[in-house]
């Protein structure tokens, strides 16, 4: 079988360009049950699968174990709010690249806002800043995205390799550079998690040093 690495990148791209990222307006403004709230996860998100056809957004278990790890609040009255779902989709997407630890301590500020209803800062307002930073993202990211895939292309290119072995190879080259991006991007994620927890713990230690000092 010939590999068409051109085919396959355009593939890629396009599917990105239909990705369907959950808008806020459509995220339900009443309470949903257990079984309403994974239904309506797994409409929304289920094209951003790898396998749509039997790949899993939320299942109770999730759900429940979220709740058990700290993740999400627990229903109230066996509902979730909207508040809810919008801690769930930080989940879905954080927990394909950071520990449990990690989304706990990211997530916490805004666990802090649940439910509040400040017209400055909710979380309504953080989810559509979110929102809008990924939809100008896409553009500048397909962009790299093709960077990367001509830079790949060029390895192996005076081989002596067949054509298909040397397509072969620069695609796995592509596939490397594009791994070594996530994983610095990663590691960059975890220090700026570490350095605001330090700076918390800082925080706290010397607001309980002077809470004491005044008893």
């Amino acid at each position: 079988m010939t590999i068409d690495n051109d085919d396959l990148m355009n593939s890629v791209i396009a599917s990105l360009g239909r990705i369907d990222a959950i808008k806020l307006d459509d995220i339900p403004n009443i309470d949903l049950y257990m079984d309403q709230l994974t239904t309506f996860m797994d409409e929304r998100l289920k094209k951003s699968t790898r396998h749509p056809d039997t790949d899993k957004i939320l299942t109770k278990t999730m759900i429940n174990n979220y709740a058990k790890n700290d993740l999400l609040p627990p229903p109230v009255r066996k509902k979730y709010s909207k508040d809810h779902i919008i801690l769930l989709i930080f989940i879905y997407y954080l927990k394909n690249i950071l520990s449990i630890s990690d989304i706990q301590a990211l997530l916490q500020p805004l666990k802090d806002r649940f439910h509040i209803s400040d017209d400055e800062l909710n979380l309504s307002k953080i989810y559509e800043s979110s929102y809008k930073l990924q939809a100008d993202e896409l553009e500048p990211l397909i962009e790299d995205l093709k960077e990367k895939y001509a830079k790949s292309f060029e390895t192996f290119d005076d081989s002596n390799l067949s054509e298909e072995d040397k397509k072969r190879m620069q695609m796995f080259s592509f596939i490397l550079l594009l791994s070594y991006d996530v994983y610095v991007k990663k590691l960059l994620i975890e220090k700026i998690i570490d350095n605001t927890m330090s700076a918390d713990k800082a925080v706290a230690k010397e607001k309980g040093g002077k809470e004491k000092k005044k008893k």
